[in-house]
């Protein structure tokens, strides 16, 4: 079976910031749809030129100098959600750009693919925390929704959740953390129990296997790094898996983001 559709997921720590990394890597990788996260920009100032040069037709919902979504496609995007911000439905005080939702014309029908940038939520004493948890708890009321389409769906992001202890270097440190919280692992886990199966747990299901590496401390050169971005699929998507993988090298790069690619291969 070869894959017909690869699906990354990346933050990219400010797209105009690293656009030469982003650049260089999607002409090496190829990936077909790419969901970034935290891209930083309004969205009238995204780079749209230096995506569609390549290429990808561009969803984005932005946001001045925090957060904002995007999602690259070398197919047609039919159909977005939002129109206008806020990004996740339920809450329409809610003005943060983390959650941006297309339908792609695939080779063989639609998918619908979500790019999504949950909140960090520490410290855990402030309401940063139940932001994150109230979050949470409207993607699960979203995605519970979509799945009744019946149809392939990935929701893939910058989850900020540490799901195990084998997805930190050491549990110890980040014990106090909103990541490793026990109400962010439970909500995290509910996802999971709506439907959802995740594709690295899937493909590979390696522990220490990370995704993001902290600027400080040297905590690259000594692999302390979390896994922290993940590939959430439907069953009409994952009984199509062909292959995950976590594109390490490009964290060795010069000026990277802290982030590093996960890509899906699937016979989509």
């Amino acid at each position: 079976m070869s894959a017909s559709l690869k699906i990354a997921t990346w933050n990219v720590n400010s797209v105009r910031s690293r656009i030469g990394n982003i650049t260089k890597w999607l002409a090496s990788a190829k990936p077909d749809v790419v969901c970034l996260q935290e891209i930083k920009c309004q969205t009238e100032q995204f780079p749209y030129l230096e995506f569609e040069d390549m290429g990808y037709n561009c969803a984005v919902l932005g946001q001045k100098s925090y957060n904002g979504v995007a999602i690259l496609s070398k197919f047609a995007i039919e159909e977005t959600l939002p129109g206008l911000p806020p990004g996740l439905p339920n809450d329409e005080s809610d003005e943060q750009a983390r959650y941006l939702e297309c339908v792609i014309s695939a080779n063989n029908g639609p998918v619908r693919v979500a790019s999504i940038y949950l909140p960090n939520g520490n410290p855990k004493t402030t309401e940063k925390f139940d932001y994150k948890l109230r979050w949470m708890r409207r993607l699960r009321e979203h995605a519970k929704s979509l799945l009744q389409f019946e149809e392939p769906l990935i929701l893939a992001g910058d989850y900020n959740v540490i799901a195990k202890d084998g997805h930190c270097w050491d549990p110890a440190v980040w014990v106090d953390d909103a990541l490793m919280a026990d109400e962010t692992r439970a909500e995290f886990t509910a996802l999971h129990w709506l439907g959802l199966s995740n594709a690295w747990q899937i493909k590979d299901g390696r522990d220490h296997q990370y995704t993001f590496w902290d600027y400080q401390r040297g905590a690259w050169n000594k692999d302390h790094g979390i896994h922290i971005d993940h590939i959430l699929m439907s069953a009409q998507a994952s009984d199509r898996l062909v292959d995950v993988e976590i594109a390490r090298k490009t964290r060795a790069e010069e000026k990277p983001s802290d982030h590093v690619p996960v890509i899906a291969s699937f016979d989509l």
